[in-house]
């Protein structure tokens, strides 16, 4: 089956699939955050999701594209392993899962708590997708990709519909902007494509650590660079980007921001702290882009010339091991 770029109405499809499997996750504001930003700031909290980050989304998108239940594979540092373990679980299907062995315990605890099958591997891209081939021939499950795939794609974006959605209902504003984190880029492919389907004008900023900025050396050369470096506090941003999920970024994206180590640590805590909410390294990439970068965000304007004002901010998981992390804080 040839498969190609999802569309916005591949996104609002989804939307309609996936609904009685995950949750509407809330938006919230902090008055604080947009003091510190100079920003109004609209956090889409999908660390309140099921599985405790956005990738269910995706992950329960492409079960139930499959034509016909049968067993799935994947790898993942944690994020896409526990959503698809649970997708799996709960359309009654088997789920084997690569993990590099360095992934936080609390997120192999919880794969397999979702009843997924977890094989360990050395902290490699190449040794991830070794693993999950030979996984793969000896049980005949269908590999499902944890971002670069259209299915997964357009799963992820479904979150981009509710912010744009909610923002518009509940605080009656229309967003200037989107932050969204980047890894393997599906959902910042995802968001970007709801995002610009449903209004052109609207600018969408990705956020990486800059210890693995693979995704803003490949914007800035205008080719796919490999990630060979993948090690960060945010361990969900380690994979590079895919053959789907870079042109997506190449089109519709507008500019890459990175951010320190430092910077990530101290915006988790900041978040912890004055916001009651516990997210992981990862969903506070885009939190530190508003809040350390505000002199590059400042350079980009509406389509009428007038200051970015309003910014929804991606909290894209809360999956972390509250020990590792009050050790860094």
């Amino acid at each position: 089956m040839t498969l190609t770029l999802p569309t916005l109405q591949d996104v609002q499809e989804a939307a309609q699939r996936i609904r009685p499997h995950v949750h509407k996750t809330p938006v919230m504001t902090c008055e604080t955050m947009n003091d510190w930003s100079g920003l109004r700031l609209f956090f889409k909290c999908e660390n309140l999701q099921k599985g405790g980050a956005f990738k269910i989304r995706g992950a329960t998108n492409a079960l139930l594209r499959l034509p016909e239940p049968r067993p799935v594979v994947t790898h993942s540092s944690g994020n896409h392993a526990q959503a698809l373990a649970l997708a799996a679980r709960q359309l009654g299907v088997e789920a084997y899962i690569v993990m590099p062995e360095t992934s936080p315990q609390v997120k192999k605890d919880a794969v397999k708590g979702y009843g997924g099958r977890v094989t360990e591997c050395i902290n490699t891209l190449q040794a991830r997708e070794d693993t999950a081939h030979r996984i793969q021939q000896e049980t005949g499950a269908t590999f499902i990709h944890p971002y670069d795939h259209p299915h997964i794609i357009a799963g992820q974006g479904t979150l981009m519909l509710e912010l744009l959605s909610q923002t518009h209902d509940d605080y009656g504003t229309q967003l200037d902007a989107i932050i969204v984190p980047v890894g393997g880029g599906g959902m910042l492919s995802g968001c970007a494509i709801a995002a610009k389907g449903l209004d052109p004008t609207i600018r969408v900023f990705a956020a990486e650590p800059l210890a693995v900025d693979d995704c803003a050396q490949s914007f800035a050369k205008k080719e796919l660079v490999p990630q060979t470096r993948p090690h960060s506090v945010a361990d969900g941003l380690l994979t590079s980007l895919g053959s789907y999920t870079f042109p997506v970024i190449m089109d519709k994206v507008d500019a890459v921001f990175t951010v320190t180590e430092e910077e990530i640590i101290k915006t988790t805590r900041m978040v912890w702290e004055r916001m009651k909410l516990v997210i992981e390294p990862s969903a506070a990439v885009g939190v530190a882009v508003a809040l350390f970068r505000k002199e590059q965000l400042a350079s980009f304007t509406k389509a009428n010339g007038e200051p970015i004002r309003h910014v929804g901010v991606v909290l894209c998981g809360g999956n972390v091991d509250v020990k590792k992390m009050a050790a860094l804080f």
